[in-house]
């Protein structure tokens, strides 16, 4: 079966739960397509798709919300050393930026009612080498929440800056309603679904 997430989804979520699905669902072969462009359920035969967004998603899809847009400013612990956490926003303001294409920045920090003062930035294309730039210590990456769970608990990460609920940007398992029917894709979406409550 495949489904279809963007590639820091699976980099960064559905890859490191792997291990959890073979062990739990041994006789389903999951083939992952992972991609920035918008598949098609039915030309690109996809059976589940992970991807950002507001509904109403489409009359023949079934949408279920997996995470809420909680954003978080995260870095190398030596970035910030012996710092207190989160940083005053006229601190983490003069840090140096890692952006990727969403370019949260901006309204992250008008949130924070500070203008970016940053000495330099970094821009790539990825929010999963945002992440990955952040670890090896380049600035500071705006990202959910859920995404860096790993790296905040390994200690690769440390949160800089207060969570910011972003909304209208949620992440959500979609899944056309013919599909219903077959035990496998449903299985896969259980599993998605109770993971990511897990992760919550």
């Amino acid at each position: 079966m495949l489904i279809s997430v963007t590639p820091t989804f699976a980099a960064k979520w559905l890859i490191p739960n792997l291990p959890d699905f073979t062990a739990a669902h041994p006789n389903i072969d999951l083939r992952i397509l992972a991609t920035e462009k918008i598949s098609s359920f039915q030309s690109d035969g996809i059976d589940l798709a992970v991807r950002q967004g507001s509904p109403p998603f489409g009359a023949s899809l079934d949408a279920t919300l997996l995470f809420k847009q909680t954003l978080t400013a995260v870095a190398a612990p030596a970035i910030v050393r012996d710092a207190q956490h989160p940083l005053a926003p006229d601190t983490l303001s003069k840090l140096p930026k890692i952006h990727d294409a969403h370019d949260l920045w901006p309204g992250y920090l008008a949130h924070l009612h500070v203008q970016d003062q940053s000495p330099r930035s970094l821009r790539l294309s990825q929010t999963s080498l945002a992440v990955d730039a952040a670890i090896a210590g380049q600035g500071v990456a705006l990202v959910s929440r859920f995404m860096v769970a790993d790296d905040l608990e390994a200690g690769r990460l440390t949160e800089v800056g207060e969570v910011w609920e972003a909304g209208g940007n949620d992440f959500y398992v979609l899944m056309p309603r013919i599909v219903k029917r077959n035990r496998s894709v449903v299985e896969v979406l259980t599993w998605i679904k109770a993971r990511s409550a897990a992760a919550i």
